[in-house]
């Protein structure tokens, strides 16, 4: 051989060793990469952990703020409104009701004749309305005369069914998903507008007042006989069917948790003590907040990034509104730490709030083989053309450990409840039944967050307890609730019994 075809030798021999040793070091940076991303997912995984003692030292610690929050105001974080609410449905109310449902763009008018135990809701009617954006920065007057108006203009579509008896006024349920202060059952000054809304005359003014205005403007001759929030709402919804009911949770995009409470137990209570001896408590339990909650440095960022740093603390770790985004937060550090998405980050990665908890949802529920469902999310979603799958693994893990502790303390919340009224165990020679009204979309529709909810309430009650406790849905309390306590708090209740 010549020395041109040794030097060829040579140098393919050296080309192909550099190559290996290109492709060995690129492996064991890849390994590296990858290792970062278990890694990741390691401490992600601990820092979320909910173990049965943790959230029974979640619940522990929500009973002592209910009590703390029912001794005086401000004497806690978890608000616990007093709703007024001291007369839930009992199935027996007749006639037919209106409601009014304001909790965001649209607004909901509905009308609801009622049969009595027999026929219970023998017909429902509604209509939804869409606010004009300019109403949603205008002025009080504006806002709730449009909303007198399309009232109005539903009223005049009333068909022969229901028919109101000579002489009586229409009766309104009025729900309200704003924060408001309360003063009675049909009265509440609006605290602060959220949602979009920016109406600065509204705030401190009576909301039934400001509607009641607007009705009078319009020549609409109704009585607002209950302002409520949805919460409450589901509450009554629930009893209506189910005299079991005690409590109800709204899991959604927000969450928020109502319970029928002892009206001696409420020190901070200055009212006689209602007939019923019942008072329905409006909890507010999505700003709850404690040394126990597994709180991680993604919870914390986005907690330092809302609008309402240090409020809402379990509301952004169990609710709809905020899974997604965890979700995005704990993708884009291994992103940026492992190089997950290849050696750029996706840039719609860094958009705020991009995964939604629908989409967490659809990948989480991925049964495919390939779990296509995964790939086709992401690369819809983030722009990502292709993903391996051990890439769509890790993003099906992230999705379990976030559902699995929004389930799982939202369960300890609702044992914490359970605790506060004495229905966490069994009582000797007593089969008392408590039934948990839920409702929201998270609730409903994302299937691996409710059943492991339901199974970590069992798990924390224990079997012989768990029997006597039961989970039901209960939809559209902000719609029918409203009506429904309309009529159980109606100016005619009396006329009729004594009839």
């Amino acid at each position: 051989m010549g020395k041109v075809g040794v030097g060829a030798t040579v140098v393919c021999a050296a080309a192909v060793c550099a190559a290996s040793v290109y492709v060995v070091r690129r492996r064991m940076k890849s390994a590296g990469k990858w290792g970062r991303v278990i890694e990741i997912l390691k401490v992600f995984e601990e820092d979320c952990a909910t173990p049965v003692g943790k959230l029974r030292q979640v619940a522990d610690a929500m009973t002592v703020e209910m009590h703390a929050g029912l001794a005086s105001e401000g004497g806690s974080k978890l608000k616990m409104l007093i709703s007024y609410v001291d007369n839930l449905p009992s199935g027996d109310e007749q006639g037919f009701f209106y409601a009014l449902d304001l909790g965001g763009t649209n607004f909901r008018v509905m009308r609801v004749l009622l049969g009595g135990k027999q026929d219970r809701v023998v017909k429902q009617e509604f209509e939804e309305v869409s606010i004009p954006p300019p109403l949603m920065t205008g002025r009080s007057d504006e806002l709730f005369n449009f909303i007198a108006e399309a009232l109005a203009k539903f009223v005049a579509t009333e068909g022969e069914d229901f028919h109101l008896p000579a002489g009586r006024q229409r009766e309104l349920g009025f729900t309200f998903s704003f924060p408001v202060k309360q003063t009675s059952l049909c009265s509440g000054t609006l605290m602060n507008w959220t949602k979009g809304f920016s109406i600065d005359d509204a705030v401190g003014q009576d909301v039934v007042g400001e509607l009641i205005k607007a009705m009078e403007r319009v020549g609409l001759d109704m009585n607002v006989t209950a302002l409520v929030n949805d919460t409450v709402g589901t509450l009554a919804g629930g009893r209506y069917y189910n005299s079991d009911v005690v409590a109800a949770v709204i899991l959604g995009t927000g969450t928020n948790a109502a319970y029928v409470e002892r009206a001696h137990a409420i020190p901070k209570w200055q009212g006689l003590l209602p007939k019923s001896g019942e008072m329905v408590i409006n909890m507010e339990w999505g700003n709850f907040r404690s040394s126990h909650l597994p709180l991680t440095e993604y919870d914390h960022l986005l907690d330092f990034d809302s609008l309402n740093p240090g409020e809402q603390i379990l509301e952004k770790i169990i609710s709809g509104m905020y899974l997604g985004e965890i979700l995005r937060r704990v993708l884009l550090k291994m992103a940026e730490e492992a190089a997950f998405f290849g050696d750029s980050i996706p840039p719609k990665l860094k958009v705020p709030f991009i995964i939604r908890t629908p989409t967490m949802s659809a990948m989480h529920s991925d049964t495919s083989p390939d779990l296509k469902v995964v790939g086709s999310k992401l690369k819809d979603i983030l722009e990502v053309p292709t993903t391996s799958l051990k890439m769509r693994k890790v993003v099906i893990s992230l999705c379990n450990i976030i559902a699995t502790r929004g389930a799982r303390l939202s369960a300890a919340g609702i044992y914490g409840i359970l605790k506060k009224i004495g229905r966490d165990s069994p009582k000797d020679g007593e089969r008392q039944k408590s039934v948990i009204a839920m409702d929201g979309g998270l609730f409903e529709h994302y299937t691996q967050f409710s059943e492991c909810m339901e199974s970590s309430l069992k798990e924390l009650l224990g079997d012989e307890a768990s029997e006597s406790v039961e989970v039901i849905h209960s939809n559209d309390g902000s719609g029918v609730g409203a009506a429904l306590l309309a009529a159980s708090h109606s100016q005619y209740l009396e006329d009729s019994e004594t009839s």
